[in-house]
């Protein structure tokens, strides 16, 4: 009798696609879910036939109330190999192996650079106007040679964002709170003095930072306001790091020029969030990890995953 594996979150329905699944296709039977389960009810309700769980980011908590209602589930594939909303401690407790999978640099730094650059030069307003009859030419592009891009944090993605920079012809900074001048000299950026110091002297601010208790919060009401109001914020990381409020407060009030942003404190992004009207603002459904090549590494993966959990040598673990 075959385990039986779910997919969670496959919105455009291309896991089985991506990926071959021929491997272990005579041990499991795997099921696509297209639609997002949003409460802990829902997710028990839909997965408790399932051995096997393959869930994309950190969008489905699992915390240790949820595994006490999963009794059959012994497999949970992340994809990443960090993963802040899988309880480890309880996944162990109830004897649930938990995988990761690799991950791609490069689609987040593109999906950065698309935000900034539609932000800098008005392109959806301007795109909308033209195909909808609207006024001829809205909106006067803002520069970015010779502008200072300043980046929170330096690391795989936000190195590559700075090389772009320097490629436009950008003054680049960065800071992050480890953050040394030997790693931003190696990169070519300059080590800024502070957090206040870049967010007050930047024209672009972008966050490549991971989510921890040190940067839940990072940017509230003093940080933003911080800013220039010619200044335009884009967030590719994690929503938490940014004040919600703070930043709604900022687009309505045109304290800042705008903000381009991937990540949502609710994800799929109820239909009266605020952040679905909200002025000044450029946003994507949690695009920066959604690209052919990063899905046929995660879904490629988790099948490696699965694979190696039923032979007996399970890999990439977590915790």
């Amino acid at each position: 009798m075959r385990l039986r594996c779910a997919v969670l979150d496959d919105f455009q329905q291309v896991a089985a696609d991506v990926a071959d699944w021929s491997a272990v296709a005579d041990r499991v039977e795997v099921t696509s879910f297209a639609e997002h389960f949003g409460t802990e009810d829902e997710l028990a309700a839909a997965l408790a036939g399932f051995d096997i769980v393959v869930t994309l980011r950190e969008r489905v908590p699992f915390p240790a109330s949820l595994f006490t209602r999963l009794p059959r589930l012994r497999l949970l594939v992340a994809s990443g190999m960090r993963n802040s909303v899988i309880d480890l401690a309880a996944a162990k407790a109830a004897g649930v192996t938990v995988c990761g999978t690799q991950s791609a640099s490069t689609p987040p730094v593109e999906l950065t650079w698309a935000l900034l650059l539609g932000l800098a030069r008005g392109i959806v307003q301007e795109n909308n106007a033209l195909r909808e009859g609207g006024p001829w030419q809205q909106t006067v592009g803002a520069d970015l040679h010779g502008r200072r891009l300043g980046l929170l944090g330096l690391g795989r993605i936000g190195s590559r964002v700075a090389r772009v920079g320097l490629a436009f012809g950008m003054r680049v900074g960065a800071w992050s709170q480890h953050l040394t001048k030997e790693h931003a000299d190696e990169v070519g950026v300059e080590l800024a003095a502070s957090k206040e110091e870049l967010l007050a002297e930047s024209d672009f601010v972008s966050i490549h930072l991971a989510l921890s208790d040190r940067t839940r919060g990072l940017l509230g009401p003093a940080e933003l306001a911080l800013l220039k109001p010619t200044a335009h914020l884009v967030n590719t990381s994690r929503a938490a790091i940014v004040d919600q409020d703070a930043l709604l407060a900022a687009l309505r009030e045109g304290r800042i020029a705008g903000a381009g942003v991937d990540v949502f404190d609710v994800e799929p992004l109820p239909a009266d969030h605020p952040m679905r009207t909200a002025p000044r603002l450029l946003a994507t459904p949690h695009l920066g990890y959604v690209s052919r090549s990063n899905y046929e590494t995660y879904y490629g993966q988790a099948v490696e995953d699965i694979r190696a959990y039923l032979d007996g040598s399970p890999t990439r673990l977590l915790g």
